[in-house]
């Protein structure tokens, strides 16, 4: 399947060793794009830049360091410029006995890492006077939830974060795009827990990733069905939820 973007050039996929990120990075690749990949995992972005050596440019870092930052600088620049950074990067476990180690490594990367990140990407963008971030939050932002306290929040957390910077776009008049993806159940090592439904392959995930990203879409539910368990988490009142 082939897309047509506003603008073949320069991506930067933060998380693509594996899952929803891997896909993404392979995607645009595939449509004309350079790409930088990013992750923990350097034997996995070897695998992943084999498969179009001239397309990526890979860097391994964790995001959550304190070098982060400085090698994000390093990897854009490698690339010769950015127009569009998604950030698929993200940890969440079941924690019913509330283990401060698990919560603060979850809030490291999904709260502090991903702040750090789209300061840095808004910036950017608004130096250069356009660009899109786009960021893989999720629909467990809308609620919270007994088993997983710290996923729940720190999402609900970024997509507070990406309507500020949306609403700072807007009033500053930037050509910026500000893109929420917020996926259900994806196949992937994150869709932990039991009763999953609706579980859609990366690569379908990806695709409809990549449509809203190409249309510059402000918020989209991924897989599309998921907008109406959005949208009856929303209104479903607080004294059934908290029974669930």
């Amino acid at each position: 399947m082939v897309f047509y973007f506003w603008h073949m050039g320069k991506a930067v996929v933060i998380g693509a060793t594996s899952g929803i990120g891997r896909e993404l990075a392979l995607l645009l690749s595939q449509n004309g794009y350079r790409v930088g990949i990013t992750g923990r995992r350097e034997a996995l972005l070897a695998e992943l830049k084999d498969q179009a050596p001239t397309s990526f440019v890979a860097a391994a870092f964790d995001a959550t360091a304190a070098t982060a930052m400085t090698q994000l600088d390093d990897l854009v620049s490698k690339l010769g410029g950015l127009d569009l950074l998604i950030l698929s990067s993200g940890t969440g476990d079941i924690n019913h006995e509330l283990h401060y180690a698990i919560e603060n490594r979850t809030n490291q990367l999904n709260v502090v890492a991903f702040t750090q990140i789209a300061g840095w990407s808004f910036s950017y963008f608004k130096k250069q006077g356009r660009g899109q971030l786009a960021v893989i939050s999720s629909i467990a932002g809308i609620r919270g939830n007994r088993m997983g306290l710290a996923y729940n929040a720190s999402k609900a957390y970024q997509i507070n974060y990406l309507e500020g910077l949306r609403q700072k776009a807007t009033h500053e008049k930037l050509n910026m795009t500000i893109t929420d993806i917020r996926p259900g159940f994806v196949d992937t090592s994150m869709a932990k827990g039991e009763g999953k439904f609706w579980v859609a392959p990366p690569k379908k995930a990806a695709r409809q990733i990549i449509r809203a990203i190409e249309r510059k879409k402000g918020i989209v539910y991924v897989t599309k069905r998921w907008q109406i368990i959005a949208l009856l988490l929303k209104i479903l009142p607080s004294w059934i939820y908290k029974r669930m």
